[in-house]
């Protein structure tokens, strides 16, 4: 499967990871937020083992999904392991609330920094206001400059509050077409859709129903193909097109067939330019070339499917990798809502990642600042596999003349 089968709704909710010590209430703050009992609570510290992901409808917020962590002062091995977890689960948050019983300590300063250093605005929400003096205990946290709320998980005191101060701190993402800005003089886009074997019949992967939708939202029309019947569509269109968008697996067939002077990209490069930073990836393309054999690569994929025997990260691209520029390496596979481990990419010499369409922008560049504190180069599926079958220049130009004027390390594609 070349791209996530989940449905668009998803890659538009925003999440809100809950954070805090053990046993401070998390879950039952979440159990208030939602106005049910959701998420398991019990008086042990620890009940709360991997983060917990529910989804919901929470006014004014909207779709939200709320991410119950375990405590991040968890002991002993598996503890460490909990929280690297609830670390992870971080990177794909919109907004944080850090919730706490007691003045701040070395616990709490760490967090903050945690969140402050990975750009996620958060409130802080004074758990117990029934049975502690929360009132002296908010005095100690309103020095930390963010927002404080003092709550009642148990009773569902200022719960409405908390949601309210949570609304004002969601970032507003900049709404980006992903394709219609292309659009020119004939107002049509013709997007080449091979018929993925992986996806359940009768339906199409993410990108290409966005890029549909998109067009015809901006009044464009939007012609549909297979790359077998795309010679015939553009001499019925008389090539009166201005743009063609292929799947990035069939770019090898579908670039032949393109007249020069009509435009061509694929969906995961529009998905570059509109969540990433595509200069960063087209840098990424150059740290490939001075691979050796048997360094460590990631290939990440930020949705989970059940991998199939020609699965586009982990066979086709290791393959074509091999073929091109004769390189034998190190593949290690990370799929799903958490981004991997630090420690599991500090021994990378390159992130290979997927188009990213069930992530917001927000979430997709938090993995790609990580990335950059690493000093681990990153390149996308879409342009590397058209760099891999020698149409990067072709695919990128259209994109890149629309994200900056500037010049970019494209020479010797």
């Amino acid at each position: 499967m070349s791209e996530s089968m989940e449905t668009p709704h998803t890659a538009f909710r925003k999440h809100i990871v809950i954070v805090g010590k053990r046993n401070v209430g998390k879950s039952s703050l979440i159990n208030a937020i939602a106005g049910q009992d959701i998420a398991l609570v019990s008086s042990v510290p620890g009940t709360t083992t991997d983060p917990v992901y529910k989804t919901m409808e929470i006014k004014p917020l909207g779709p939200v999904t709320l991410i119950d962590t375990p405590g991040l002062d968890d002991e002993g091995l598996l503890g460490e392991k909990r929280v690297e977890r609830a670390k992870r689960a971080m990177y794909k948050a919109d907004v944080g609330i850090l919730v706490v019983d007691d003045k701040p300590g070395e616990f709490e300063h760490f967090t903050i920094g945690l969140l402050r250093d990975m750009n996620i605005p958060f409130v802080i929400a004074v758990n117990k206001a029934d049975a502690i003096s929360s009132s002296h205990i908010a005095d100690y946290y309103k020095a930390f400059g963010t927002p404080v709320v003092e709550v009642s998980a148990i009773e569902r005191k200022n719960i409405d509050q908390l949601i309210t101060t949570i609304s004002s701190l969601v970032p507003e993402e900049e709404e980006k077409p992903l394709v219609a800005h292309l659009m020119g003089a004939y107002n049509t886009v013709v997007l080449v859709v091979p018929i993925d074997k992986a996806a359940p019949k009768g339906r199409l992967i993410m990108p290409q129903v966005e890029a549909i939708r998109d067009v015809i939202d901006h009044g464009g029309v939007a012609v549909v193909t297979r790359p077998p019947e795309l010679d015939v569509t553009l001499k019925k269109l008389n090539y009166k097109v201005d743009l063609v968008v292929t799947d990035s697996q069939a770019i090898m067939d579908v670039d032949p067939i393109v007249p020069y002077d009509i435009p061509l990209t694929t969906f995961s490069i529009l998905e570059a330019a509109n969540k990433g930073d595509i200069h960063m990836f087209l840098n990424g393309i150059e740290a490939l070339k001075s691979l050796q054999n048997g360094d460590n690569v990631a290939v990440v994929e930020a949705c989970s499917h059940v991998p199939t025997c020609d699965d586009i990260g982990r066979v086709k691209i290791p393959r074509w990798i091999e073929q091109k520029l004769h390189l034998t390496l190190n593949y290690t596979y990370f799929a799903g809502k958490e981004f991997p481990d630090i420690a599991d990419l500090e021994k990378c010499k390159l992130i290979i990642h997927c188009g990213g369409c069930v992530l917001t922008r927000n979430m997709f560049m938090r993995r790609m600042q990580l990335a950059q504190r690493l000093n681990i180069p990153v390149v996308n599926y879409g342009l590397l596999i058209s760099y891999l079958h020698g149409s990067l220049s072709k695919a990128v130009e259209p994109v890149l003349e629309k994200v900056s004027s500037e010049k970019s390390p494209i020479n010797n594609l």
